[in-house]
């Protein structure tokens, strides 16, 4: 049941007017926890039980780890919530990958390690679900909230079927409080979260669906015969993409989420008009990345205990951020290579004493610079394996051949989008919208909706779904 469906639509307005019509908080928190279910359960009904399973585990660990007094057991309890929640998602994520390199390891030295036969089907939004229900006990263990009573209310934090199934990964300190509070669907909480979804539809079938996919998913088919022209477009094409394929989800999910009265945190803030790599992570899948920053890299020590120590950990945090994406070597690579310019950056910092990017002179430069990087990175990202990411890197030595209409849609596109990114670079759609003089919004939401109403792309599965 995805945003861009008309099932979900129909799903949203029946939930929507039970919700309006449902008095008393604790009968709409039992109405929004059903039909998080039953979202969730048109995915697969079996996992379902998998979700359930997983959050009634973290709601009694929690209990456990607050009530222990020694801090031998408060780590035990801690560590049973980790080993237990991480080791659920290794095998259903990690499994087929990690037995394929352990029958390469054993097949060097001779031993033959039979096929991995399980069958396991990776349960959509595992990785988005397990985060956020870890962090909850991690912020136990740290004595940074209580464990909260109510199962019932826990159950409902961790499934919220806006965010369930590709963030944003939300914090227990951020929801808890939304979870007290009565909380009901309103014209002004509807009027903004429409704005959201509309917004979050445009950029995920026009653009995402509509105007990059096609470049994207032609040139990665037609490894073999690709030009270098096709590999620029290509690259730039999936670069637009990814970040309107999950933005818009984000913005969707944000939106759906203020017309019930709740608010979900800001996942995205232009990244495509960063300066620098550490500021790249600012603004791309925040909501990921600040959960790195303060369960892994903090975790690891972060920059306690001198300088390569720090390079060391942000190192291991992105190899590991890396791998959250996906069970492949491909995304180590990707996830290492921006941990090495994070680290080489934080160098030039301690060097000089100064970040490199407020630099007037330089700052310009170093905008393009990240920019490229960036982009140049999505092509081991969208890569399968090693083999593919050289052959599309070997393109770019290939002859050059004339654009096609559709190349061209992406380059002005994606050109378009890094403009407007710099434009609103420290603003939020809700600042845009009510900065807009009238008459020139109204007009511009119509074209939105004739645009993704219109819009002939195919309908395609958000990216991150499988991560």
């Amino acid at each position: 049941m995805q945003f861009d469906s008309l099932t979900f639509l129909l799903f949203f307005v029946i939930v929507l007017a039970g919700a309006a019509l449902t008095r008393g908080w604790n009968a709409r928190k039992n109405l929004l926890l059903v039909a998080s279910y039953v979202f969730y359960g048109a995915w697969s009904p079996a996992f379902t039980l998998l979700l359930a399973g997983a959050s009634v585990l973290d709601w009694f660990l929690a209990r456990r780890i607050h009530a222990a007094e020694d801090p031998a057991h408060r780590r035990f309890w801690l560590a049973a919530s980790i080993v237990l929640n991480i080791g659920t998602l290794a095998l259903f994520k990690y499994g087929p990958f990690l037995h394929a390199n352990l029958a390469a390891l054993l097949a060097s030295v001779g031993v033959h390690l039979d096929p991995w036969s399980l069958g396991l089907v990776l349960p959509v939004g595992i990785s988005f679900y397990t985060f956020q229900s870890v962090s909850y006990t991690f912020d136990v263990y740290r004595r940074r909230v209580e464990p909260i009573h109510s199962l019932r209310d826990f159950c409902l934090f961790v499934a919220f079927f806006p965010q369930l199934v590709a963030g944003p990964i939300v914090r227990f300190t951020t929801f808890a409080p939304q979870l007290v509070a009565p909380r009901a669907p309103s014209w002004s909480g509807l009027a903004h979260g429409a704005v959201w979804m509309l917004w979050g539809l445009f950029e995920k079938i026009v653009l995402a669906d509509t105007v990059f996919a096609p470049v994207a998913d032609a040139a990665w088919n037609g490894l073999s015969g690709l030009s270098s022209s096709a590999a620029l477009t290509a690259s730039l094409a999936f670069a637009g993409q990814i970040f309107c394929d999950f933005a818009g989800y984000s913005c969707c999910a944000i939106g759906a989420a203020r017309c019930f009265g709740f608010e979900l945190p800001l996942n995205f803030r232009n990244p495509y008009a960063a300066v620098g790599f550490s500021d790249f992570w600012r603004r791309w899948h925040i909501s990921l990345s600040t959960w790195l920053r303060d369960y892994l890299y903090i975790a690891l020590g972060g920059n306690r205990g001198g300088a390569w120590r720090t390079y060391r950990n942000l190192m291991l945090t992105m190899l590991l951020g890396g791998l959250w994406h996906g069970a492949g070597w491909n995304f180590v690579l990707w996830g290492g290579c921006h941990g090495l310019l994070l680290a080489v950056e934080r160098a030039l910092r301690e060097r000089d004493g100064v970040v490199p990017e407020v630099r007037g002179w330089s700052r310009p430069l170093w905008a393009l610079v990240t920019l490229i990087a960036v982009v140049a990175l999505w092509i081991p990202f969208r890569s399968p394996d090693f083999a593919s990411t050289a052959q599309f890197l070997q393109a770019f030595a290939a002859p050059w051949t004339p654009l096609d209409f559709a190349a061209k849609c992406v380059l002005v596109a994606f050109a378009v989008l890094v403009l407007v990114q710099w434009w609103a670079r420290d603003r939020s759609l809700d600042e845009v919208v009510a900065g807009a003089p009238a008459w020139l919004l109204a007009p511009a939401l119509a074209l939105l909706i004739v645009l993704v109403v219109l819009s002939p792309g195919d309908s395609n599965a958000f990216i991150y779904f499988q991560f």
